[in-house]
């Protein structure tokens, strides 16, 4: 069976440097084993998100040469089908209204050792009732105590205890916004997706998204969490870092010569030469990825 990928970018903003790293990973690895490429724009977000940023992204996209063979629904129209699934786990008693606001929980948490996350303790799983003068609650769902592992494609083997590493999860917000990992994994399945590449961040969210799948019988993409592009500080790049955003790059760089840096610092090129997708396309191999995260502005000189 061929594979089907997907690149699904927030149009919080202009794409940076790092959004086409991984977009440019997750259309070589497809495209070099004849496989389909689905582009799904991330708009869940109403007050971040805006139109006139997913028209830049795919015509960013079509600039770079990096196109795809069919495009998802909005997530902003698929609530319908986020609703279904919500209601189908609170159906089940996995799902629970929480009244707890973040400064709180920053205040009475300790940070996750590894990655400095903040674990939810279940402060409102038992509760009865809402608190006097509560606000509208977020629901999370409920996870069990048990280890979830996935072998990725450049990370390794990654094992993660929901309950002590996660802690129950919110899947709808406060405003009723549907979140990130029940629509992601949902449209993932609805689209028959079978590999997933991303960047390394996200890969502590992965088996919170694995529970998920199990929950509906949902079959388990392979991943691929890839290196993030730093700052010599070790900062990751953000849709801040203005003068490596796709508008000023482009002002800079032909395509080719933008997609041979990229591919020069992922290490699927030796050295640094123009290159379309297509020839890239034809030289990629995940064995030649680098694994660790990379500083990117000594490419960009």
């Amino acid at each position: 069976m061929k594979p089907i990928g997907r690149f699904a970018p927030s149009p919080s903003g202009r794409m940076h440097t790092g959004n086409v790293f991984s977009a440019l990973l997750a259309y070589l690895s497809i495209r070099s084993r004849g496989g389909t490429l689905l582009l799904r724009i991330e708009d869940l977000d109403p007050d971040r998100c805006r139109t006139e940023y997913a028209d830049a992204v795919k015509r960013d996209l079509d600039w770079l040469g990096l196109h795809w063979d069919r495009e998802q629904a909005l997530q902003s129209t698929r609530t319908e089908a986020y609703a279904a699934c919500f209601e189908d786990l609170r159906e089940r008693g996995l799902v629970y209204p929480c009244y707890c606001s973040r400064a709180s929980l920053h205040a009475a948490s300790a940070p996750h050792a590894s990655d400095g996350r903040i674990v939810y303790p279940g402060t409102c799983r038992s509760l009865q009732e809402a608190p006097a003068g509560a606000k509208k609650p977020a629901q999370r769902l409920i996870v069990p105590d048990r280890e979830i592992s996935l072998s990725d494609g450049l990370q390794g083997e990654y094992t993660e205890n929901l309950a002590r590493d996660c802690g129950d999860f919110i899947i709808r917000r406060a405003d009723g916004v549907y979140a990130y990992q029940l629509a992601a994994t949902c449209d993932d399945a609805a689209g028959g997706v079978t590999e997933v590449t991303r960047g390394r961040d996200i890969l502590p969210s992965t088996p919170g998204q694995i529970y998920l799948q199990e929950l509906f019988s949902w079959g388990r993409p392979h991943y691929n969490h890839v290196p993030l592009l730093i700052d010599e500080s070790g900062r990751r790049l953000s849709k801040r870092d203005g003068d490596l955003d796709l508008g000023a790059l482009r002002e800079r760089f032909t395509a080719p010569e933008l997609l041979g840096r990229l591919a020069w610092a992922a290490g699927i090129l030796p050295a640094y030469t123009p290159a379309t997708a297509e020839e890239l396309t034809s030289v990629f191999d995940w064995s030649k990825v680098r694994r660790k995260d990379i500083v990117i502005r000594p490419f960009f000189v």
